[in-house]
């Protein structure tokens, strides 16, 4: 029978075929990915890959082409992989940009790329293999063989160089003087550019390096565990944790402990590095930038391999203020530091102030009756057993060795209750020590010559040393 309509069929069929195409095309939605949206460049240049998925032509807007180079910055439908290059940045600041990569399927994404600056050469120019010989002790295992320490000040710290402040050269028999009377560990404060000779290029002189080196070997001569820092140094680091010089800073941080990780890296564990002394960040932001201090610290240290790949590592902060550490490669490698002179007015203040005078008198049983204004106020045995507490819970038992840096309290001629002041000073010497070996904080004692005559290698302060020793029973 004929159709009634002779082209009704064709109009059917044409009629499913566009339905049926109009299906397949609802299926193919737009299509736009990438592997990575936001990489971070070395200072030196680096290159790195993104892939590119996509279901139809695309291109890359590249607003950092004066110093990013993409290959190739543009495809087709399917999968691309394009190679990113970045030239070394020595501009002494971070630069970023955000590439935009468009699709003519009407689909968008952004990449955001960064780079830090590179200020100074690289001194990591010998890097060696990780070597674990005679480094095989955990941050814990090794802090756990201190057991009391002493600081050599006002010495290799100086800005006058070694003897800028009065003390004479450091003498293999003064530190062994100092290991006869039963301490095992000795922190060596060091200032580093005070003894830079290129400004230009933060290069330490050699001869300071090499005269630091002889020092901690007459250490580890004496079988003494040794904590290197950089210790003030004009306060380049220390005081700087605001962030505006966030660039330069790290950028002296790698220079710097480049160049003392190689020369120190012949030592075994008995060598420990600290990135600093008393930083002063004063809330998280501040914080947050001196871990990027602690940060080129730890990578400096770590990329000139051999046996710094497992040395000690020890950062320090306001124990309120620091919750997270550096990222370090190696595992169980790293401590924390920070000191003990709590109450100032009693171990350090040294004329009264108009917040507040000295205290000559502290701890129950060594207040004056005869000078009662004098008696400590604050910062008592409750005080000071709270805050050893609070350290060991917050890092000793979490894993985390705790080293007290400093420590110290300090006679005054002045007390009209000279023999209660005497005894005042002997027990906070003894309770202060006793409690940090006691929660786990190993303690190191803070002299600048005033308990040994580093010219006579002889004790000048007896009752301060037995204080300390008492506090190790």
């Amino acid at each position: 029978m004929k159709a009634k309509f002779p082209h009704a069929r064709l109009v059917v069929l044409m009629t499913v075929a566009l339905s049926l195409g109009c299906k397949k095309n609802s299926g193919s939605a737009p299509q736009l990915s990438i592997s990575a949206s936001r990489i971070d460049f070395p200072a030196q240049g680096a290159d790195s890959m993104v892939s590119i998925k996509c279901n139809s032509q695309w291109s890359i807007d590249n607003p950092a082409s004066a110093w990013l180079q993409l290959s190739p910055s543009a495809g087709t439908s399917g999968t691309a992989n394009v190679k990113l290059t970045s030239n070394p940045n020595t501009t002494g600041a971070t630069r970023s940009g955000i590439l935009v990569v468009t699709a003519t399927n009407g689909q968008a994404r952004r990449i955001t790329v960064s780079q830090v600056s590179s200020i100074y050469p690289s001194y990591n120019a010998s890097p060696l293999a990780p070597d674990s010989t005679g480094m095989t002790s955990t941050a814990t295992q090794l802090v756990n063989k201190v057991t009391v320490g002493w600081n050599i000040g006002n010495t290799l710290e100086a800005p006058g160089g070694e003897t800028g402040w009065g003390n004479p050269q450091i003498t293999a028999a003064y530190v062994n003087s100092m290991k006869n009377l039963g301490f095992n560990a000795v922190r060596l404060p060091c200032a580093w550019d005070f003894h830079v000779d290129n400004k230009a290029t933060a290069h330490i002189d050699p001869n300071w390096l090499n005269r630091v080196h002889e020092v901690v070997q007459y250490c580890v001569n004496n079988n003494l565990y040794v904590l290197l820092n950089i210790h003030w140094d004009g306060g380049w680091l220390d005081c700087t944790a605001t962030g505006p010089r966030m660039d330069s800073i790290n950028a002296k941080q790698k220079a710097f402990w480049e160049q003392i990780a190689t020369r120190m890296r012949d030592f075994d564990e008995h060598l420990m590095f600290a990135s600093a002394n008393e930083p002063s960040p004063t809330d998280a932001a501040q914080m947050n930038v001196l871990l990027s201090y602690h940060q080129s610290f730890v990578d400096a240290v770590r990329s000139t391999g051999g046996h710094n790949k497992y040395r000690l590592l020890v950062v320090q902060a306001p124990s309120n203020l620091i919750n997270n550490f550096p990222v370090d490669p190696t595992p169980a490698r790293m401590a924390f530091e920070e000191h003990d002179y709590t109450p100032y007015q009693f171990t350090l203040m040294s004329s009264d102030a108009s917040w507040g005078n000295m205290f000559y008198y502290w701890g129950a049983g060594h207040h004056s009756t005869i000078e009662p204004d004098r008696n400590a106020t604050w910062g008592e045995e409750d005080n000071l057993t709270a805050y050893f507490a609070s350290m060991k819970a917050k890092f000793v038992d979490k894993g985390i060795p705790f080293l007290m840096g400093e420590y110290g309290a300090y006679r005054r001629s002045n007390p009209k209750d000279l023999a209660t002041h005497n005894d005042a000073v002997d027990y906070w010497i003894t309770f202060n020590t006793k409690q940090a070996i006691a929660h786990g904080l190993k303690p190191f004692f803070w002299d600048t010559g005033g308990l040994m005559d580093r010219r006579t290698d002889t004790v000048i302060d007896a009752r301060s040393v037995n204080a300390i020793f008492a506090g190790t029973h």
